[in-house]
């Protein structure tokens, strides 16, 4: 592409509603579209979109399928049944993760997986050159489209555009469904990167102009990547790159209940004694005082010792305050008061659980 920024199929979308479009994983994406912390409050209390289209959308097939997925995933694959899907790690095999995915069981040979964008050449490179030409994998990504919906109403407003809307509202977390939203045929998937319920839609690339439009004028309120990222570090969810690394063990990111505890994958000998040897450090919240915004590699301070850094931060607006997710020492515990360097000064707070949102 010579150093050309890829576009989704919503690209003109976007420009049609006055984003403001930033260069992200190879695309040219939407960060906000207004206020980023009303596009936030929007997904908190009605219901918010995001383009999600640059993620990719990976489909496998054969009778080698699941083999290969219990080889690759650190997850516990085979309790999936049909239509169910799960958050996994893709380990490499020095300890740390290739990537964090979603897989999805269509049938006995068929699966699905979301990838993050930023990996998604190295992906689908690391899963070829551990198939051996056993299953037969596409990538759907440049020919379909995906769109999030999320917030307290978003299930409801998507059923009311369904043309099975009680099967569209009875399908659990982690499941999916095939169904039409405003006549507009989506792979449907109870997912999503908020904390909030909601769908995750993927359809056809020359119908999500058409789906995206339909939303809208449903009452879905646009949101960009500023405000996405403020809502899943509410939620405390991890991100590639941040609480997730080539050279990270992701138990250390509170990430254990992805990885099983009875099969081998790739990496398990290294990642797996973590649970009953300990790490150095483990991921926590720090909830600040004031509103300031700590960088990713800001140092964490207690009583004047250094104690960790962190991985993520942002202003909330549900708290009106400043919050981040910081990896430190592993004998650390939510309530010790700390302090965060940033850009020079040092702002007082405390170490809280990870999770600062959990809707209930």
């Amino acid at each position: 592409m010579n150093g050309e920024l890829l576009k989704t199929p919503l690209h003109a979308a976007h420009l049609r509603e006055g984003a403001r479009m930033v260069p992200y994983a190879g695309y040219e994406m939407p960060v906000q579209y207004s206020s980023i912390l009303t596009e936030a409050k929007a997904v908190r209390e009605g219901a918010g979109m995001f383009d999600v289209s640059h993620m990719a959308r990976l489909r496998l097939t054969g009778p080698a399928t699941l083999d290969l997925l219990e080889a690759i995933l650190t997850n516990d694959v085979s309790r999936l049944t049909d239509g169910a899907g799960l958050y996994s790690l893709l380990p490499n095999k020095t300890g740390g993760c290739v990537d964090d995915v979603i897989v999805y069981r269509i049938s006995e040979t068929e699966y699905r997986m979301v990838v993050n964008a930023a990996n998604h050449g190295q992906d689908v490179a690391w899963i070829q050159a551990e198939n051996g030409g056993r299953t037969v994998l596409e990538d759907w990504t440049d020919a379909t489209a995906m769109i999030a919906v999320q917030g307290p109403a978003a299930v409801e407003t998507l059923a009311k555009l369904a043309n099975n809307p009680d099967g569209l509202r009875q399908t659990q977390s982690m499941h999916t469904l095939d169904v039409k939203i405003s006549g507009i045929t989506c792979f449907a998937a109870r997912s999503g990167y908020t904390g909030e319920d909601g769908f995750e839609l993927v359809c056809r690339a020359d119908e999500a102009d058409a789906l995206w439009t339909a939303l809208r004028s449903a009452g879905v309120i646009p949101c960009g990547l500023a405000s996405r990222d403020i809502l899943r570090v509410e939620a405390g969810l991890p991100l590639y790159g941040h609480e997730l690394g080539a050279d990270m063990n992701p138990l250390s990111a509170g990430v254990g209940w992805a990885i099983s505890k009875t099969k081998s994958f790739n990496g398990s000998e290294l990642i797996l004694p973590g649970r009953t040897e300990g790490l150095p450090r483990k991921l926590l919240g720090i909830s600040l005082e004031g509103r300031r915004v700590a960088d990713p590699g800001a140092p964490v301070y207690s009583a004047g010792i250094e104690i960790g850094s962190v991985s993520s931060g942002v202003f909330s607006p549900m708290l009106q305050r400043g919050i981040a997710l910081a990896f430190v020492d592993a004998e650390r515990a939510p309530g010790e008061p700390v302090e965060v360097e940033i850009r020079g000064k040092r702002e007082p707070g405390a170490l809280v659980s990870r999770r600062f949102f959990r809707r209930p």
